[in-house]
């Protein structure tokens, strides 16, 4: 049971104070996007929330360009942190990643909460968990089933979950109408605008959407991509770009700030999602709540999220024909556009905060209570 120092009233009640754990842009990602959504909308509403973040700058910066030493100085400062803060809470709330991400952050979470006696939620959010849970090393498995309860943000994930024989609940993504909302949509004339929102990253197989557009644009010569989003593959996808011919047409707009993204959506007639590994894609649920119908493919989670003909269209993983194909249906089709953007709004309610917010706090209250089965 919490106690009464690690406790505040919300509405009335009384509420655990929680330390969250997680990484906050920059760089922009969909975990650190959440993190960062989900700790402010939080303390908005008078929630006692301690960030310990897994990603602060490195001081001095010149230490970050140091490979190794870089490791130690975020790290003893990170300890030191999670000692401290989550001394002071009633439940520890971990956003937890496949690979390194897990080793170097979460299991150290883990691992400090059970020393202090504090209540654990391992939050896991990596769309690769099959992959990495099939290879890891049997104590991350025995580190994942001694959290007091463990939450994906899909179903996809927490089947993947019951494959290892653990137990999770689904508390999805957070999408903020607030920052996010339809505008009248426009006549693009031959001219429409299509967007990709992932990181320049291969599991986002970024050269299938643009060898999509290649035949987008024998189709409607005037059309415009816009690819925000930064990563390690820019130089091969300009080199791409330049070999099938689009350098007029495709834009790589680089590091978008979260701020910044609402305009990126309103701009757009369609969103283009290529990703070959996922589990809830943030660009997914940002395009719907903006009325933008959506083009992806069917990897992992996502036929979770997007219905294949009433919220979006879905198509095989790298078949750059069939995304085409798919993106010139809801452009040529202003009825279907017009249907998928309905139920692509009508889906993103249900991400919304207040929906959202209700599940983290009965979470949270039962954790700090010790009432979880």
């Amino acid at each position: 049971m919490a106690s009464a120092g690690k406790q505040v009233f919300v509405g009335g009640e009384h509420w655990p104070a929680v330390c969250v754990v997680g990484p906050l842009p920059p760089p922009a990602g969909g975990m650190a996007n959440q993190c960062e959504q989900l700790v402010r909308l939080l303390r908005a509403d008078g929630v006692s929330v301690e960030l310990v973040r897994t990603n602060p700058p490195y001081q001095p910066h010149w230490i970050g360009s140091l490979p190794v030493v870089r490791a130690g100085f975020r790290l003893l400062p990170y300890l030191l942190h999670l000692w401290q803060a989550i001394g002071r809470a009633a439940v520890v709330h971990v956003l937890a990643n496949s690979g390194w991400a897990w080793h170097l952050f979460a299991a150290p979470a883990i691992l400090v909460a059970r020393w202090r006696g504090t209540p654990v939620i391992i939050n896991y959010r990596g769309g690769n968990a099959d992959s990495f849970l099939a290879r890891a090393p049997r104590h991350v498995l025995h580190l994942l089933a001694e959290g007091s309860l463990r939450v994906t943000p899909s179903v996809f994930l927490q089947r993947v979950f019951g494959k290892y024989g653990l137990t999770a609940e689904v508390v999805p993504n957070i999408i903020d109408l607030s920052r996010f909302a339809p505008v009248p949509r426009r006549s693009f004339a031959g001219a429409p605008h299509l967007v990709v929102t992932r990181n320049l990253e291969a599991i986002y197989d970024i050269p299938t959407a643009l060898r999509a557009f290649a035949h987008i644009r024998s189709v409607f010569p005037q059309a415009q991509l816009t690819v925000a989003g930064s990563g390690p593959e820019l130089e091969r996808l300009q080199a791409l770009v330049s070999e099938l011919g689009l350098q007029d047409s495709v834009r790589f707009a680089g590091r978008i700030a979260n701020a910044a993204m609402p305009a990126i959506y309103a701009a757009a007639d369609c969103l283009l999602n290529p990703s070959t590994v996922d589990n809830m894609p943030i660009s997914i649920l940002e395009a719907f709540a903006s009325g933008v119908p959506v083009v992806s493919t069917d990897a992992g989670g996502i036929p979770d999220l997007v219905e294949h003909g009433v919220s979006g269209l879905l198509v095989p993983v790298g078949d750059a024909q069939a995304m085409a194909d798919a993106a010139l249906r809801v452009l040529q089709r202003v009825e279907l556009a017009a249907a998928l953007r309905q139920a692509g709004l009508e889906q993103a309610a249900h991400y919304a905060w207040p929906q959202v917010r209700a599940r983290w706090l009965a979470a949270y209250r039962r954790v700090a209570a010790g009432s979880v089965a």
